[in-house]
């Protein structure tokens, strides 16, 4: 690993712009996000409901993404990012107006849930494949660790999101997302309009038929990319795992420690805290293009091999595991987000992105419902490390041994 070495600035007005708008709607939506599950709870006082509200806030996902795609790579990625920003900021206000008036219903918490998850999904497309445009050459590394580290740091606004909606309810957070949204969309209409110079592809007259042309186009694109269907078919076990993960560590905390759910919490914010130096280290420096693939491949089994064995640990060495993981973490999140999103055209960004969120996110609502399922008739802890060995050995099998194509992907200049 090696000092960065000076180059074209990263910090450019329009990065510096995306960057400062992704700032302001990533902590507002954490902190809202969180009290509406604790409204929807204490609203309802039912699980039932509770699990109806966050399918249907998933369910686009699944969808959205894939149809989303083929539009990104044919429209303005730019407008539609402000665009649905505003969108977001009017449907966070009406929700907080009509709580606040007394007027709210459950129903209709259903329907904009639904709306704001096809948002949301559509958003992360044209995002993920709008914002490579304004990274400058050879600082995608860089980049993506800025965007992975403040992801992190969000979190952060859970605690906050708790004694904020403890202290003031719901609709006054709510309200102030819609303003973090505005603020954010307001920032995003400054920025130039790169794709009109990078790439404007013609779209007058687009047709279903053209579309469907276009869809049909990505999946061929994606298949001749063996080195992409491979991260993409790998990154799929993983966010099974992850699933797994998301429906077992908080209930084992709670099922085995007295107060589990604030040890789970300061467990996982060394976790946090990993993730957020990980970061400020892959920003300082960079590593040898040679070794990128070995890396990672070593990292992800690492990795693995921790998240299946960390519960089995005495608390104190959870939580070292859990940093060790954070720091890991984002190193596997820069490498491969650098390298797949420097790599593929920007052409073809939008389909790329839309198959790749789409089954990430069909891999952890699989997991969490297998997972959900095992630990009926197994103990969590080793629900959690059949999970964690099925994507090991996935890291062993397709990263390493689909080595003669990802490592040309993963060993770039980035």
């Amino acid at each position: 690993m090696k000092q960065h070495t000076p180059g074209p600035s990263l910090w450019t007005r329009d990065f510096t712009i995306i960057t400062l708008g992704s700032v302001i709607s990533m902590f507002g939506n954490a902190m809202a996000g969180f009290a509406i599950s604790l409204f929807v709870l204490d609203y309802t006082n039912t699980p039932l409901y509770y699990a109806l509200y966050v399918f249907l806030y998933t369910l686009p996902q699944l969808a959205a993404p894939l149809i989303a795609g083929p539009l990104m790579d044919r429209f303005s990625r730019r407008r539609t990012i402000y665009s649905l920003d505003f969108l977001s900021a009017g449907i966070y206000v009406l929700m907080g107006a009509l709580i606040h008036l007394g007027l709210f219903r459950f129903w209709l918490l259903a329907l904009l849930t639904f709306v704001v998850g096809c948002i949301n999904s559509t958003y992360q497309v044209a995002y993920q494949s709008f914002y490579p445009m304004l990274i400058t050459e050879g600082n995608f590394s860089r980049a993506y660790s800025i965007a992975g580290t403040l992801e992190t740091i969000s979190a952060v606004m859970v605690p906050v999101s708790l004694f904020l909606y403890k202290k003031f309810g719901l609709a006054p957070l709510l309200l102030i997302n819609g303003l973090c949204f505005l603020g954010a969309a307001l920032c995003e209409t400054r920025i130039h309009d790169v794709e009109q110079t990078a790439h404007q592809p013609q779209k007058d007259n687009y047709s279903l038929s053209a579309y469907w042309a276009d869809a049909k186009e990505g999946v061929r694109y994606l298949w001749s990319e063996k080195g992409l269907l491979c991260v993409t078919v790998y990154f799929t076990v993983s966010a099974m795992a992850g699933g797994a993960s998301s429906v077992i560590v908080l209930p084992y905390f709670k099922q085995v420690f007295e107060n589990g759910e604030w040890l789970y919490l300061f467990t996982m914010a060394f976790s946090v805290a990993g993730r957020a130096i990980g970061g400020l280290l892959q920003y300082k420096m960079k590593y040898p293009a040679a070794i990128k693939y070995g890396l990672a491949l070593a990292v992800y089994c690492v990795v693995d091999l921790l998240e299946g064995s960390y519960l089995f640990l005495p608390l104190g060495w959870m939580r070292v595991s859990c940093f060790i993981v954070g720091i890991l973490g984002v190193t596997t999140y820069t490498i491969r987000s650098s390298a797949t999103q420097s790599y593929v055209p920007h052409e073809r960004k939008g389909r790329f992105n839309g198959a790749f969120l789409m089954l990430t996110t069909a891999g952890s609502l699989l997991g969490e419902l297998a997972a959900g399922a095992c630990t009926a008739f197994l103990p969590m802890r080793t629900v959690l490390a059949v999970f964690m060995g099925i994507t090991l050995v996935a890291s062993l099998v397709i990263i390493g041994g689909g080595k003669k194509h990802v490592k040309p992907l993963y060993n770039r200049e980035s």
